[in-house]
């Protein structure tokens, strides 16, 4: 099995940053892609940036130019740097990743999720 446990999440007043992390571990062969999701009360679950194992990135418009998302390949582990925050950031993030997973026998795909820590940005 492959965990991700995320940390960094808090209350901070609109225009603070926070960081996040989030580490992955377990029996891991590789991953591809690291990303940060977003649940706010009463909407869906949104994409807020990735980061793919060869740096490539991708954020939501609502994002960018404020958020960064960097990745440790050595440590399994994604970043993500939060700037300028406004209320309309405040939810609950989750973390994902997704790759091979190591095993008795041939290596097979892992999707996984943290268990998500709040921010929440006061106005």
């Amino acid at each position: 099995q492959v965990q991700l446990v995320e940390s960094g999440g808090g209350l901070v007043q609109a225009g603070g940053s926070l960081r996040l992390s989030c580490a992955a571990s377990g029996s891991i062969f590789s991953i591809n892609a690291m990303g940060w999701y977003r649940q706010a009360p009463g909407k869906q679950r949104e994409l807020v940036a990735a980061i793919t194992s060869g740096g490539s990135t991708n954020y939501a418009d609502s994002v960018k130019g404020r958020f960064t998302i960097s990745r440790d390949n050595a440590k399994n582990t994604v970043y993500l740097q939060m700037n300028s925050l406004k209320p309309e950031d405040t939810a609950v993030y989750y973390c994902n990743a997704d790759g091979l997973k190591s095993g008795l026998g041939p290596t097979l795909p892992f999707n996984s999720w943290g268990q998500g820590t709040q921010v929440t940005v006061s106005s």
